[in-house]
């Protein structure tokens, strides 16, 4: 079918190919069909008739009435199994692209079937069909009388305006979601006049006194208010949003509210009341928290009645998914760049820490609303986890600075409890490395040491009891939250002093040694990260004794040669990439030594991303070499694309031999593992161009064998089309010398870098690329077919 769909638009295709129709033929000469084999004729049917002038032919031969007609499967027993009526409504909805295919589909009573099926995809088929009919039918405006809808335009509206008006609930929902899936599909100027045709039954389902489908509702007129067609003139609009959002339920009015919030045009008045809606909940949680008077509500007024919010947050039920529904929001809301309302952000972030309070028992509030929604909340990780995102989103808001010391306060008590879930501590190590970071900025400005000092001696207390957590969660999430804090605030003299004087830094090196593979990861990334204050950073002479440098890149180097889990041996890589980056490896060794020694290891690594990653410390080192001894101004970002001189040519030479590059980079090149030989390829063409610029594949063919005994037509063959997914043969008699500089300038020349390039493109990451294939490696990776074919399906 795939294969069927960008078949040319003509008849010629029938014609040239009559197996087609042979084949709907024989199919439709079956007594009784397989349902499988007639839902894909439907479809296949379905395709072919698409196009305008195959669909005139396969209605000669009487195919699609057979098909699609009463006479067809409509009328039979396989008509009661759902592969036959799906496949049906999807060929009727592929060939639903031209005036004919409609006609074919309405005049034969199609539309009536259609009507009946009332799933998602027959909707859709009629948001459509509608669409179809009125723009391939009308020439002029129109205008809200029937008489001016095409005719088949006409029986859609009207089967949407009966069935809103009908009693049953499930017809009135799926015209909702018809008008939603239309208003959010279609900008055309003659769904305004749909609209107003239909606004008035709409406003009324909003008056009841029990609001059906309101969800549908919300999610309706949310899409209405995004068509650039009805929201910027209809003021009537705007007013049946404020109805909804005076009527509907919170957690229904809430989807709707932050969705209006969000858009860039709509009336100021309504943009104040989605805030309302949306800041009702937490307004309600200060007042039942009984706190001091400054603090006594978000709001002035609401929308709707606080009474439903109230009773809402008093229901174990309900309480939980309306205040994370709330603050989910309120995170989106906090991570857009421009808001047009202001949010009361302190009062904000108070009724965020009230609710912190109050789901760990640190709040022991005196009203009845209080007490129940305490009693509800306690421990909900739910809760909490939406709540820290909102009070990580706060840290950099105006006016929350005020209120430093008591989200510390907040956040502490959640990293020492030992009630915290592995989940939310993970979140609280992210709020708090956000304040953290506030913390240092407006200790810089204000001069506020102490109680920065103050801070940062609690969290690295409280860091040095979760790494010797019994649970890895707990342990792996505090290092990424270690790490993190180095990223941020490594160049800060009061976060150094607190870390080095902390156990933390001798903790972290032991958990390379955890038994957990994730851990010895995040271990090996917080070591590296630690490096740069301990051993990199200008002051570390002076603590130079604690820290012993040689042992613990030797430890690093063993985890990547010698641990059995691929994740620590990834970081370790990463980590060396990354001290070369930041021009750290100097002070380590001798930098080629210590990209040989790594590479020579990684060359080994049965972890594709391993070697990639081995690929990029090469072409770092590449880089930066090449800007050393030839464009000493250039940045390290990419490899230059001259040496000019051919004395740095000679040199650069001489440097990756000795580092052992090329050995790497020729096998990289062969390797199963497409990621791999593509970015292999795009370090030797930047190096070819670089070492040997004027020198050219017709130039090595005049030198014949090199002092390595072989020179183009062997390295030609060796990298040829045939042998690309092979090894790369260094043994035997065509025995290459990587090492030595003259070979590899004549192997650097002889690369043919158009055609490498193209069939490392054309090649598959293995040799066969299927599902089945796929399916026999899943089945070979887990062993016993017998237990785990069907997972594997």
């Amino acid at each position: 079918l795939d294969n069927t769909r960008s078949l040319d638009p003509t008849v010629e295709v029938l014609q040239d190919n009559p197996c087609l129709t042979e084949f709907i033929t024989s199919v439709l000469a079956l007594p009784e069909p397989s349902p499988s084999i007639l839902s894909f004729t439907l479809q296949l049917a379905g395709i072919l008739a698409a196009s305008e002038n195959r669909f005139q032919l396969l209605q000669q031969e009487q195919l699609l009435v057979r098909l699609f007609g009463r006479d067809g499967p409509l009328s039979s027993a396989l008509w009661e199994n759902a592969s036959v009526r799906s496949g049906w409504v999807e060929g009727v909805h592929t060939m639903m692209h031209h005036q004919p295919a409609l006609h074919f589909v309405c005049s034969d009573g199609g539309i009536d079937v259609i009507f009946t099926l009332q799933g998602d995809p027959s909707l859709q088929l009629l948001v459509d069909m509608l669409t179809l009919s009125v723009e391939s039918e009308t020439t002029e405006p129109l205008s809200v009388k029937d008489c001016d809808w095409p005719v088949y335009a006409q029986v859609i509206i009207k089967h949407i305006e009966d069935s809103l008006q009908s009693s049953s609930v499930s017809h009135i929902e799926q015209s909702l979601k018809l008008l939603t899936s239309l208003f959010a599909n279609c900008r055309a100027t003659w769904t305004k006049v749909l609209w107003l045709g239909i606004a008035k039954q709409i406003e009324s389902f909003l008056m009841e006194e029990t609001v059906q489908a309101q969800h549908m509702l919300a999610n309706l007129l949310l899409h209405v208010a995004w068509s650039p067609v009805l929201c910027d003139t209809e003021d009537s609009f705007w007013a049946l949003v404020t109805t909804a959002l005076q009527h509907l339920t919170p957690l229904h009015a809430g989807p709707l509210a932050v969705g209006i919030l969000r858009l860039y045009k709509c009336p100021q008045d309504v943009r104040m009341q989605a805030l309302t809606v949306l800041l009702q909940p937490m307004d309600c949680i200060l007042r039942a928290a009984s706190q001091p008077l400054e603090y006594a509500g978000l709001l002035d007024e609401s929308v709707s009645d606080p009474a439903a919010v109230e009773s809402l947050l008093s229901s174990k039920s309900s309480c939980v998914t309306l205040l994370c529904q709330t603050l989910a929001h309120l995170e989106k809301l906090l991570s857009l760049m421009h808001l047009r309302v202001d949010l009361p952000y302190t009062s904000l972030l108070h009724s965020v820490m009230t609710i912190l309070q109050f789901c760990n028992g640190f709040l022991s509030p005196s009203s009845p609303l209080g007490s129940t929604i305490s009693r509800i909340l306690i421990n909900s990780c739910r809760v909490q986890r939406s709540a820290l995102d909102v009070l990580a989103a706060l840290s950099n808001r105006k006016g929350c600075d005020t209120l430093i010391g008591s989200t510390f306060d907040v956040l502490q008590a959640y990293l020492e409890s030992p009630n915290t879930s592995p989940t939310v501590l993970k979140k609280t190590f992210q709020a708090t490395s956000k304040w953290l970071v506030c913390l240092q900025e407006l200790s810089c400005s204000n001069s506020q040491w102490q109680q920065t000092e103050k801070i940062l001696e609690g969290v690295f207390l409280v860091l040095q009891k979760r790494l010797c957590s019994p649970c890895w969660e707990v342990r792996d999430s505090s290092l990424e939250f270690l790490t993190v804090l180095i990223k941020c605030l490594r160049d800060q003299d009061e976060f150094r002093q607190s870390l080095l004087s902390s156990e933390v830094p001798r903790l972290t090196e032991n958990l390379l040694e955890d038994p957990e593979s994730y851990v010895r990861a995040s271990a090996v990334t917080a070591v590296g990260h630690l490096a740069f204050i301990t051993y990199f950073a200008p002051e570390s002479s002076v603590v130079g004794n604690q820290y012993n440098k040689e042992h613990t890149v030797a430890k690093l180097q063993e985890i990547l040669s010698t641990d059995p889990e691929g994740f620590p041996r990834r970081a370790v890589i990463s980590i060396f990439t990354e001290w070369l980056r930041q021009g750290c490896a100097g002070q380590l060794e001798d930098t080629e030594q210590f990209v040989s020694r790594v590479i020579q290891t990684v060359e080994h690594d049965l972890d594709w991303e391993v070697r990639l990653c081995g690929l990029e410390l090469v072409h770092i080192f590449c880089s930066q070499t090449i800007c050393r001894l030839g464009h000493p101004d250039c940045m390290y970002d990419s490899i230059p694309s001259t040496v000019t001189s051919s004395i740095h040519q000679n040199e650069l030479l001489q440097v990756f031999c000795r580092a052992k590059l090329f050995r790497f980079l020729f096998q990289s090149l062969c390797d199963c593992d497409k990621p791999v030989g593509q970015r292999a390829w795009d370090i030797l063409y930047s190096l070819k161009e670089n070492v040997c610029p004027v020198c050219t594949l017709e130039d090595t063919q005049e030198i014949g064998d090199t002092p390595a005994g072989h020179g183009a037509a062997w390295l030609q063959m060796t990298l040829g089309e045939d042998s690309l997914a092979q090894n790369f043969p260094t043994d035997g008699g065509n025995k290459v010398d990587f090492e030595d500089p003259e070979s590899m300038m004549i192997a650097l020349g002889a690369i043919n870098v158009e055609e490498l390039h193209d069939e490392l493109n054309r090649s598959s990451d293995h040799v066969e690329k299927s599902p089945q294939s796929l399916l026999q490696d899943i089945l070979a990776t887990v062993g016993t077919i017998e237990e785990n074919e069907a997972d594997c399906y």
